[in-house]
């Protein structure tokens, strides 16, 4: 499994662009149910990365059912990862429907929901 180059530059914090990364494959599957991924130590050191980054995004991933951690077999892509693509897609019309039924414009949209989202 190959994992992208992260941003040194920008704003996002490392362990959240791994994290979107690694969420976003699963989600569009590129990275499909029952994949391997690298232990903490190896991705840390194949990004240079401290391994309490790669652990904190794995913890994430974790807690949102993105992965499933087998204690020594490894941590995998969890199988409902695949699912939330489709469902996230219904998501997103409904809100699209929902806000042009509304006469917002998409930047008053998008505005809505990064105020609305958590931070982490």
């Amino acid at each position: 499994m190959q994992v992208h180059p992260l941003d040194p530059g920008s704003p996002v914090a490392p362990y959240e662009q791994l994290r979107t990364q690694l969420a976003s494959r699963a989600a569009a599957g590129d990275l499909p149910a029952g994949t391997r991924l690298p232990t903490v130590r190896a991705l840390a050191a194949e990004l240079s990365l401290a391994v309490n980054t790669v652990a904190r995004a794995y913890r994430e991933l974790e807690a949102d059912g993105v992965i499933t951690t087998e204690g020594r077999r490894g941590t995998f892509v969890a199988a409902t990862a695949a699912g939330r693509s489709s469902e996230a897609a219904d998501a997103a019309a409904a809100y699209v429907a929902t806000a042009r039924r509304l006469g917002l414009t998409l930047p008053e949209a998008t505005h809505l929901l990064e105020h609305h989202w958590p931070p982490k």
